[in-house]
């Protein structure tokens, strides 16, 4: 397994098989919509999670119906489809008050065809009996058949330990990989294939003044002295609205997950254009996905400019990023080539505090240094009692921090932790992923 890639987990299923409430029931909180209305999921949806201390990106598609013609239709069978092909493990939900049905069959068969390793999900299981009622869908000549009730939680731990069985825990060998994945994105035509090229000193991807014109993201490997790194480019990324269906649909889908899967995004504003909307959208996804981020504002030589413009430019940036505190902010022009390589100098600088390992000793010294200083606030007329904090993982650094109870930690009292303990462990480059567990009493 690649560094910082974590595993694809799909779910998948014709309409009102109970696919979102799987979702929802697998991440603990309600992100995907649900209603008893076939086909409310139009778009794939994504969510970080973990189960038993192995990270993987969780993807809720639409309903596949092929049955259906309408422009929403197919697109939805083109997101499913793509979903399979990125997946590393697919659930595939069924309903098991209809054992014979000919959409599931054609998903099967596209399934056993794709060559990736699925699990037949029977939902609604909400009882001995209609548990037993499971069996009927050997027929799809398939062995590993699962009975779940996302509605009521039934059976979705042991669904969770079949599907993580391959995966690596968080921390272990897994990150040994030196490659530094940095993935250029931002919204069309700010100049991200130019600023590739500039990188990699030829014209490797097509940068053109025309919008749209990378519709794939493109891998590159690149060295750097010692250093190793890939160059991922993507499509810009406008509006959802704005989408239109099919190869730029696809596309736009495919930069999202291009910053899934890296270690740094170098996010690319455009200088003359300003900071728009959009702009800080692309910022809600790094920041979703938890992953580094440095904020370059491209185009620079063509800003008529005095002593004064990169300050207040940086200031705006400050103050429409200030959901990214640990962002450091450079101006280049990826045409001329202009500080477009100290972009290493910060990426060089970042990576270490992305990938530290701290000693759980240190981490309950410095913790209880902190609780000493500010104790946590009382919630609810609890007093919250925290007991010990352990790492759980890097890339970035994930912390675990065992209380009473997390339903008495405040959001401001946990946004507190994180920037003590940013400032304790020189953590400031880097997002800090706090996570808390009940301890019991014994």
């Amino acid at each position: 397994m690649i560094h910082s890639i974590q595993p694809i987990v799909a779910i998948i299923g014709r309409p009102n098989v109970g696919k979102s409430t799987l979702f929802n029931r697998i991440i603990g909180r309600r992100k995907a919509n649900v209603l008893d209305t076939p086909g409310l999921t139009r778009d794939r949806n994504y969510a970080m999670t973990d189960w038993n201390g192995k990270p993987f990106l969780l993807v809720d598609t639409g309903g596949y119906d092929p049955m259906e013609g309408n422009d929403i239709s197919t697109r939805v069978r083109e997101q499913v489809l793509m979903a399979i092909d990125e997946a590393d493990s697919i659930i595939f939900i069924t309903d098991v008050t209809e054992p014979d049905n000919a959409i599931d069959r054609e998903i099967v068969e596209i399934l056993h065809r794709s060559g990736k390793p699925f699990i037949l999900t029977v939902n609604k299981c909400d009882n001995e009996p209609l548990e037993y009622e499971a069996n009927r869908f050997y027929q799809f000549g398939t062995e590993d058949i699962h009975p779940i009730s996302s509605t009521h939680g039934l059976g979705i731990g042991t669904l969770l330990d079949r599907v993580t069985a391959p995966f690596q825990k968080s921390g272990g060998e897994a990150e040994a990989d030196d490659v530094i994945r940095v993935a250029i994105v931002g919204r069309q035509n700010v100049g991200k294939s130019t600023l590739v090229n500039c990188i990699l000193g030829e014209e490797r991807v097509i940068a053109s003044p025309i919008p749209g014109t990378t519709r794939d993201a493109v891998d590159t490997p690149f060295n750097l002295g010692d250093k190793k790194y890939l160059i991922i480019d993507t499509a810009g990324i406008r509006r959802r609205g704005k989408v239109e269906r099919g190869a730029e649909y696809l596309s736009v889908t495919s930069s999202i997950m291009s910053i899934q899967r890296c270690d740094v995004a170098i996010l690319l504003l455009d200088a003359m254009d300003g900071i728009i909307a959009q702009d800080t959208h692309i910022g809600g996804y790094i920041q979703d996905a938890c992953r580094a981020v440095i904020i370059a504002v491209n185009k620079w030589d063509l800003l008529e400019k005095d002593t004064g413009t990169a300050g207040a430019f940086a200031k705006k940036v400050m103050e429409h990023f200030d959901f990214l505190p640990y962002a450091p902010i450079i101006f280049i022009s990826a045409r001329t080539g202009q500080r477009a390589m100290k972009l290493f100098q910060l990426i060089d600088e970042i990576i270490p505090q992305y990938r530290i390992q701290i000693d759980t000793s240190l981490l309950n010294r410095e913790l209880q240094n902190i609780l000493k200083r500010h104790q946590p606030p009382i919630q609810k007329g609890r007093e919250l009692t925290i007991k010990y904090i352990t790492q759980t993982g890097t890339s970035p650094p994930t912390f675990t921090l065992f209380v009473n109870s997390p339903d008495l930690v405040h959001f401001s009292y946990e946004r507190f932790l994180r920037n003590q303990f940013s400032e304790v462990f020189g953590l400031k480059r880097t997002p800090i992923r706090l996570k808390f567990k009940r301890k019991s009493k014994d």
